[in-house]
């Protein structure tokens, strides 16, 4: 569970992934027993094991029709999030004739992808990969028995979704109707805080102390596991999760006197420090799908496929499309190449510069030096 009593403004709470997983598990306990429990063990994409309240709890119906349905509210912690408070709804049918199979949809207040380049099917719901693989993970532990007989629907939805998805960029990403169901560990870390930035001010003064003269700043704990086995011969607190700071981590950097900086990133947040955003959260500014543009344009990519680009909402739609083309690799490399110029601008001759490139599972794809 969260700390209770963590100092103001440092609380972790968790991702509306990990809050539907939870829900999804504890429908399937009902399903099993006749019963939905009143709280529910929920493993985490992180290892973590974590115990949610469940609330408004039911099963309805028997036999091949019986449905179970749970709702887990999400706090967010000390992250100022407009999903806080959220009612994450699962509702668990079950399906005669297909069984081992978990097929997962959106319901209610859960966003429609209606645009390429999220890395989600166009016209099925907004629940990204990791969130989609641990809700069928916490199914598949409570509901095994019950699926090697027959299938189950997992239908996740949001009463206030639609409502809180005016205060997000999905409209402009082609997500409709609601919110995503977002999580790559399923803790939310408080980045909007003044106390994260400070922590991440502080992390950079430790690495700092380190005799080394290198830190490694990293936008997220995906992008941090893929630099430390990119960087072993590096101690751990030389890595520093910025989360949205850029601006904060470089400054600290200047005054720590590091000889050394290499960042870490996905094309999304490597875009915004190239267009050369210092606070990178998403809210923050667009993407500038013109610059990808250009460097698609510069690395060989046909006028069509640029246009498309341009035209685009995402930095991912971006990769994807130069992927396709087999200049992928040359792509981020000129992304790269182009964060370091435009952080050169900003921090003249104060450290050398590196930055790596890694794609949404993990895997380096770029990197350059300057």
């Amino acid at each position: 569970m969260m700390k209770k009593d963590a100092p103001r403004g440092t609380r972790t709470g968790f991702t509306t992934g990990a809050c539907s997983a939870a829900a999804a598990r504890a429908a399937a306990i009902g399903l099993i027993t006749g019963e939905v429990p009143g709280e529910v063990e929920c493993l985490l994409p992180n290892g973590d094991v974590v115990r949610f309240a469940v609330q408004d709890g039911r099963v309805d119906g028997s036999g091949t029709q019986c449905t179970a349905h749970a709702m887990v509210i999400k706090d967010a912690g000390d992250d100022p999030d407009c999903t806080d408070k959220a009612h994450l709804t699962a509702d668990l049918h079950l399906l005669p004739g297909q069984p081992g199979q978990v097929v997962l949809a959106g319901g209610v207040g859960v966003g429609t992808v209606t645009m390429p380049g999220l890395g989600l099917a166009v016209g099925g719901p907004a629940i990204n990969p990791v969130p989609r693989r641990n809700i069928e993970a916490n199914v598949r532990l409570v509901g095994q028995g019950l699926l090697d007989e027959m299938g189950l629907e997992v239908r996740i939805s949001v009463p206030q979704g639609e409502e809180m998805a005016k205060k997000t960029l999905n409209a402009r990403l082609g997500i409709l109707g609601g919110i995503s169901i977002l999580g790559t560990t399923g803790i939310v870390k408080p980045y909007s805080t003044a106390a994260y930035r400070a922590s991440v001010v502080q992390g950079v003064q430790v690495a700092g102390t380190l005799g080394h003269g290198v830190v490694v700043l990293t936008t997220g704990g995906r992008t941090e596991k893929f630099v430390m086995e990119e960087m072993p011969e590096l101690p751990e607190p030389a890595f520093v999760q910025m989360g949205d700071f850029l601006r904060y981590a470089m400054g600290a950097a200047v005054k720590a006197g590091l000889k050394k900086v290499i960042i870490g990133g996905m094309v999304g947040k490597l875009t915004k420090i190239a267009q050369g955003e210092t606070i990178t959260h998403a809210g923050r500014a667009e993407v500038d799908t013109g610059l990808l543009a250009d460097l698609a344009a510069r690395v060989g990519a046909p006028p069509e496929v640029c246009e498309a680009i341009r035209g685009n909402e995402t930095a991912r739609y971006a990769g994807e499309r130069m992927d396709a083309l087999g200049l992928g690799s040359a792509f981020h490399t000129a992304l790269a190449q182009k964060v370091i110029q435009t952080l050169r601008t900003r921090y003249p001759d104060q450290f050398e510069l590196q930055v790596l490139v890694c794609d949404f599972d993990g895997r380096k794809i770029a990197q350059a030096e300057g």
